[in-house]
């Protein structure tokens, strides 16, 4: 007699959920507006033929009715719209008229959805993510639709690096494999070899898989040989050459890091880990001592072309590509965040251009973190309630175009402390009163950091009295001495400068 009680027994309530394959069929979408753009994007990532029914669009169906991705009927609904649809899909203010179409579609046996009507919905939108063939979607059954974004964001959240191209690598190997394979009474070979290399390959490793590789994993197939056996990407450990043998090369990769704003104890995790595992560390000129210290493999620093900053970069590219197509892991270590006057973007783009995807460790900029490690809050409350920061070098040594002034803004200039006076004069010419205080933060994060604060009239002799230690940024606002007052104890201002803290 069979045991019943392994048996699951079923949870009512649920949904049954399925992939459905909407290619080239038709789908109809009654409505205009931002929930029917949102209905038309998912059903043109199935493939689907979209018509859609209103008297007027939403400016993103516009663009793709002038793109020829959908049709537009420029009218009502009407009921012999439902002859070719496959699925109907309402999204209109008209709650009767969304009943009325959605009893025309279970009469013609067509599936409906009626946005924000659940009693007339033959099925609901899950909350998705998509990573190339990789789709994942939650559903909580009409019941809390923004939970099931915030778990939909956990899960996502929680997939390795890579998973998506992964599975589209898996999958141009399978299809090989039935191309040299192709008898059915093999599909039990065919998947037990398969399902061999996806539990045992790392999904990193396997999203990192070329055409060499995918051959390597073809052969070994058709020898029968275990995939555990085949060497794939660059992240597993180089075999031992054998005597006589050249060691086999490995594609090399790239994390481009933030060393943040000088102290080695405000990295990253993540970035102290990279410049411990590293090969070679590329860094940035102003790249301070302390964190250089931390790496252990060699360190190259741009060669020194004086006003020439372009050529520095391109001799850091170069001896980047060097190094990737020797197969090491490189470390680009750029000063504060690499995508805040950073160049970080241009480095990310020039070796995507080479076929490499570089890694991004972003570090604490010294923008904002700057000038806070110097007792300077950028935004306060009742003082300033916005920051803009612009660069004092922008390309071919341009001054920035300094904005209009308000009183609630903190403006903060990079790598403009050389131009101070220039600075000021564009300041002055905005109407920039000369009362408003003015800090130079210099060498934030480290031991020796300086804050030297006056106003805008008196900036200019300070500094030219006292000096400058580079690197510095300027901090422009009210924000400047909120935590400066000549009654606290002031520790972030450099003995030199006690008594110019005051916007006097």
């Amino acid at each position: 007699m069979t045991d019943t009680s392994t048996f699951r027994d079923p949870q009512s309530g649920g949904s049954l959920i399925l992939a459905w394959q909407a290619k080239q069929k038709t789908i109809l979408i009654v409505g205009g507006g931002a929930v029917a753009a949102g209905r038309v994007f998912s059903a043109l990532e199935a493939d689907a033929q979209v018509t859609v029914v209103a008297p007027a669009l939403c400016p993103e169906l516009q663009h793709r009715a002038a793109q020829n991705q959908i049709t537009w009927h420029e009218r009502k609904f009407q009921d012999h719209d439902l002859d070719s649809a496959s699925m109907v899909l309402t999204a209109i203010s008209d709650r009767d008229e969304s009943r009325r179409i959605a009893n025309l579609c279970r009469e013609r046996k067509t599936p409906v959805n009626a946005a924000d009507i659940n009693d007339l919905c033959d099925f609901w939108f899950m909350s998705t993510h998509r990573d190339h063939s990789v789709q994942i979607a939650v559903s909580t059954n009409s019941k809390a639709p923004r939970l099931a974004n915030r778990i939909r964001r956990v899960v996502a959240a929680a997939l390795p690096r890579g998973t998506g191209l992964a599975v589209d690598k898996i999958g141009r190997l399978r299809q090989r494999i039935r191309e040299i394979d192709p008898s059915p009474a093999n599909g039990k070979r065919r998947m037990n070899w398969l399902t061999q290399l996806c539990d045992y390959w790392p999904i990193e490793q396997l999203a990192r898989m070329d055409s060499d590789n995918i051959d390597d994993l073809l052969h070994a197939y058709a020898q029968q040989d275990d995939p555990k056996s085949v060497r794939i990407a660059e992240c597993s450990a180089p075999a031992s050459p054998t005597p006589g043998q050249k060691p086999e090369t490995t594609r090399g990769s790239l994390v481009l890091v933030g060393a943040g704003v000088g102290d080695p104890e405000l990295l990253t995790v993540r970035a102290r880990r990279e410049l411990r595992h590293a090969d070679i560390v590329l860094a940035d000129k102003l790249i301070p001592e302390q964190v250089l210290n931390l790496v252990k493999c060699e360190v190259y620093t741009a060669r020194k072309f004086p006003g020439a900053a372009s050529e520095a970069q391109d001799d850091l590219n170069r001896r980047g590509l060097e190094e990737l197509s020797r197969g090491r892991r490189v470390v680009r270590l750029k000063q504060g965040d690499p995508f805040v006057y950073g160049r970080g973007a241009e480095e990310i783009l020039f070796y995507r251009s080479h076929g490499y995807e570089a890694e991004i460790v972003p570090g604490l900029s010294s923008a904002i973190n700057g000038p806070g490690l110097c007792g300077i809050p950028v935004t306060h409350r009742g003082v300033a309630d916005q920051v803009l920061v612009v660069s004092g070098a922008n390309r071919n040594g341009d001054l920035p175009t300094v904005p209009p002034f308000v009183e609630t803004r903190t403006l903060v200039i990079l790598m403009a402390v050389k131009r101070l006076s220039d600075i000021v004069g564009l300041l002055h010419a905005a109407e920039y009163p000369d009362t408003l205080p003015v800090a130079i933060v210099e060498r934030a994060g480290c031991a020796d950091q300086r804050t030297v604060r006056a106003n805008l009239a008196s900036i200019v002799d300070t500094v030219e009295r006292v000096g400058h230690n580079a690197p510095g940024l300027i901090v422009v606002g009210h924000a400047v001495n909120v935590l400066s007052d000549a009654s606290i104890q002031d520790r972030f201002l450099d003995l030199s400068t006690q008594g110019l803290h005051s916007a006097e």
